[in-house]
């Protein structure tokens, strides 16, 4: 295994340049950096597509359950092949990459550990993620004070969700660092100041919490930056980020007709 982890950050965007970047090497051009998976200095990292084909036109199904990734190998691929024993044998660091959008770049979901092999072909994989490894960096998150007239406990109880170690992992594992309301990312505007730093969003309305209520990070939560976090709870209950993308798309679409009629008249 390799000394040292490499500092990739969860729910950031990479490009396979910036990869190699981050781990030291040049670009190679292609070969098993560009065909799903490779090994690096007995470090592995998957790159894979969720919900989308990849280059080649292959779509292997890869889905998330829960916090989980079911995930396909080659389509030969069976957990006899030595590459599969070695990248599922849980001494290897597996740095796993996956995006939505065939073209576009991968966000980093964490260090991955095989939960479960399937023998089959293309073998089936169920990576889950060494959460304890991964570093946090918790924002100052809402106090909501006076934000909900009923019950300060169930205020309390959400901001508990929403700052939990793993919850919180697992949202940006999937959803990424972007705000999905606005689309404002820190890194790009911050540089490494803005590395790791997001508000989580609840979804669920308080009145659907209960003590017994078990939280699905991937469908409950969801990053969003400070702005639009206070934005979403001007209301009670709190916006849908839904109705807040509309709200910035009239106000964007209001402030452009204002330009238009400010501007100066040509004169005939």
């Amino acid at each position: 295994m390799a000394a040292e982890a490499y500092q990739f950050v969860i729910g950031r965007s990479y490009t396979r340049q910036d990869v190699f970047r981050v781990i030291g090497i040049d670009d190679p051009g292609g070969g098993n950096w560009y065909t799903g998976y490779t090994s690096h200095r007995g470090d592995w990292f998957i790159f894979c597509g969720i919900g989308t084909p990849g280059r080649t036109g292959h779509d292997y199904r890869n889905h998330f359950v829960g916090s989980d990734l079911v995930w396909f190998g080659k389509t030969s691929t069976t957990i006899r092949q030595p590459s599969i024993r070695d990248i599922t044998a849980g001494n290897r660091r597996v740095y796993l990459f996956h995006r939505s959008d065939n073209r576009g770049p991968f966000v980093f979901a964490g260090t991955a550990k095989a939960k479960a092999v399937k023998d089959s072909t293309p073998v089936e994989v169920l990576w889950s993620f060494d959460l304890a490894a991964q570093p946090i960096n918790f924002p100052d998150e809402l106090p909501e004070v006076g934000s909900f007239l009923e019950g300060a406990r169930k205020t309390v109880t959400v901001n508990v969700y929403e700052r939990d170690a793993s919850a919180r992992v697992a949202c940006l594992r999937r959803w990424g660092l972007r705000c999905t309301a606005c689309g404002f990312d820190f890194n790009s505007t911050y540089g490494d100041l803005g590395d790791g730093y997001i508000h989580v969003h609840h979804l669920r309305p308080l009145s659907e919490i209960g003590a017994v209520y078990e939280l699905d990070p991937v469908r409950d939560l969801r990053p969003v930056c400070p702005n639009c976090h206070a934005m979403l709870h001007r209301k009670t209950p709190a916006l849908d980020i839904e109705a807040l993308q509309e709200i910035l798309r009239q106000e964007r679409m209001r402030q452009k007709q204002t330009v238009l009629e400010s501007a100066p008249q040509d004169i005939q």
